[in-house]
């Protein structure tokens, strides 16, 4: 018997005749009973006696019933997961993103797309640049969000959005601050530098000897998060991306961004054999919303 035979003998023992099997699945009764006819043939038994009053079940079907009641409800459960995912409205989205990004946009994200879609289950970690591959080929995460794809690297990505460095400090260290910093004015103050800090502290790095620009750097800090707090204890200025300053924004304190403005992109990775399916790709879309807010 294939599926359509025991979706047929199923509709048949369930309604208890080929009329009402035929309303069930919106097929014509001849249907029915030729596919009826073409299942008991395989058989080799009959599964109903045809009586003036229906049909009724044979004690062959009965048995055979149970085996075909588990399938049919594995068949039923197996629709509604591809109608689930195809509306996006079910499933479980494992993405890691760096701390910068987790500390307030991934959230939002979040939040907002569970407002629409209540039923997705998230797994969510923080991944820096350094374990994002590993992280991926070991399916210890689906999609990465990071801010550079790692070079010749096997997987596919999606630009998602744009972020850029900013300064952030105490409002009563710098209360004439005008809308843009150039990063010359914060040559005598005192700056809490970045190390080891991936991508942004290099481009940071770079921009400086650019400039051919020395500033007074009273502590080198491992994580943009630290960095904030310094900020927020009064230990001096930093420089970070837009997303951490935002998240750290406390009152007392501010942010502006540099003149020139120094940019970078914002990405997310995954597979090549594990492409993205509806669901995930609808959460992006609400991701990149908030990014562009």
């Amino acid at each position: 018997m294939n599926l359509r035979h025991i979706e047929i003998f199923h509709a048949v023992y369930v309604n208890g005749s080929v009329s009402a099997a035929a309303r069930a699945l919106n097929v014509s009764q001849p249907s029915v009973s030729k596919m009826l006819r073409h299942a008991e043939s395989l058989l080799g038994f009959q599964l109903f006696q045809r009586t003036n009053g229906g049909l009724v079940p044979t004690e062959d079907a009965h048995t055979l019933f149970e085996e075909v009641r588990e399938i049919q409800d594995r068949v039923h459960a197996l629709r509604e997961a591809g109608r689930n995912l195809r509306r996006g409205t079910r499933g479980t989205l494992r993405i890691s993103a760096l701390p910068s990004l987790a500390l307030d946009a991934i959230p939002t994200a979040v939040a907002r797309f569970l407002n629409t879609h209540e039923n997705v289950k998230f797994d969510l970690q923080t991944v820096h640049h350094d374990d994002l591959l590993r992280k991926l080929h070991e399916r210890e995460t689906d999609i990465a969000i990071a801010y550079q794809v790692p070079p010749s690297a096997p997987i596919a990505q999606r630009w998602i959005g744009e972020g850029e460095l900013v300064v952030l400090y105490r409002e009563q260290d710098m209360p004439d601050a005008p809308p843009c910093i150039e990063l010359s004015r914060l040559q005598g103050q005192r700056f809490i530098s970045l190390a080891a800090s991936g991508p942004t502290g290099r481009l940071f790095t770079g921009e400086l000897q650019r400039l051919n620009l020395d500033l007074d750097e009273v502590v080198s800090a491992r994580t943009f998060y630290i960095a904030g707090a310094l900020v927020r204890q009064g230990v001096g200025m930093t420089v970070v991306d837009s997303f951490t300053a935002q998240a750290c924004l406390a009152p007392g304190l501010a942010m502006r961004p540099l003149k020139p403005r120094v940019t970078f992109d914002i990405h997310a990775m995954f597979l090549l054999n594990r492409p993205l399916g509806a669901l995930a790709s609808e959460f992006l879309k609400t991701l990149k919303q908030v990014l562009d807010a």
